[in-house]
């Protein structure tokens, strides 16, 4: 497994679905690659406000999965993107509770987003990094996050959920 983190979060500009970037930590295999992720709305918006730190006034479902994880005394103990079938990334989250643990199957956008909100690591197996990486080809400086965010952020702000209704 691959220790990975989330380099930035935006509009896929063809598309205009979210789409997740997973980087490798420094010194792990794959260094010098990014895995996308494309990913719904809904949950684009509960990862954006997790790394923003950001309380809504009600729970959002992972919200609402921590406050229960807690409330019984358990914790995400990691996140895993353990495969990628057809395009479909799966995933799956190991779940600590006293002397058990639990692996429990996810998307990878659901498992991401909890993983944010109980500070637990996030991996993806080496046969996805193979199959699904692509080579960064940044020219070596950070890539502006800040701006990815706010230009992700100015998009919620002005889009119509019956944009996607099918």
């Amino acid at each position: 497994m691959v220790p990975v983190r989330i380099a930035s979060l935006a509009l896929d500009p063809r598309t205009s679905q979210p789409v997740i970037i997973l980087k490798p930590l420094a010194d792990e295999p794959g260094v010098g690659n990014l895995l996308p992720i494309w990913i719904g709305h809904p949950e684009a918006t509960a990862i954006l406000l997790a790394l923003e730190g950001t309380e809504p006034p009600r729970p959002f479902t992972h919200d609402l999965m921590k406050g229960l994880l807690e409330a019984l005394d358990s914790y995400v103990e990691r996140v895993e993107i353990t495969r990628v079938e057809e395009g479909t990334f799966f995933a799956a989250i190991t779940v600590r509770a006293e002397e058990r643990t639990r692996i429990v199957d996810a998307r990878p956008s659901d498992s991401i987003a909890l993983a944010i909100r109980m500070g637990a690591p996030i991996f993806v197996a080496e046969e996805v990094m193979e199959e699904a990486a692509v080579p960064d080809e940044s020219d070596g400086d950070a890539p502006d996050e800040e701006a990815e965010l706010a230009a992700f952020r100015d998009f919620l702000d002005s889009v119509d959920p019956e944009d996607f209704q099918g």
